[in-house]
């Protein structure tokens, strides 16, 4: 099987760097903020190993790996796998269903 890319949506970029974004100002520091990108990094390379292991999301062919208070929703080709969104659990999930369709 050949190696998978990663692919980041626009949304879920934008998503991933207020999120990082917002910590750092709240805590003033970016402990926090570089552990949350060595959390998604690991998370990451468990689901290119494992693409499938992960429950399927309410969205065509998307699924959603969560992670605490966040969760990475993903879809695979056979060549990618592409980030569809970064999400912070504890937000309304209407305004994700809204992203995600949009």
């Amino acid at each position: 099987m050949a190696k998978r890319s990663v692919v980041w949506t626009e949304t879920a970029v934008r998503q991933r760097r207020l999120i990082l974004e917002y910590w750092s100002v709240h805590n003033r520091s970016t402990i926090y903020s570089k552990k949350l990108i060595k959390l998604i990094a690991s998370r990451i390379k468990i689901i290119l190993k494992h693409p499938d292991s992960f429950k399927m999301a309410d969205f065509p062919e998307t699924r959603e790996s969560a992670m605490g208070h966040f969760s990475i929703f993903y879809q695979v080709t056979d060549k990618q796998l592409i980030i569809t969104a970064f999400w912070d659990n504890r937000q309304d999930p209407k305004q994700l269903l809204k992203m995600l369709t949009d």
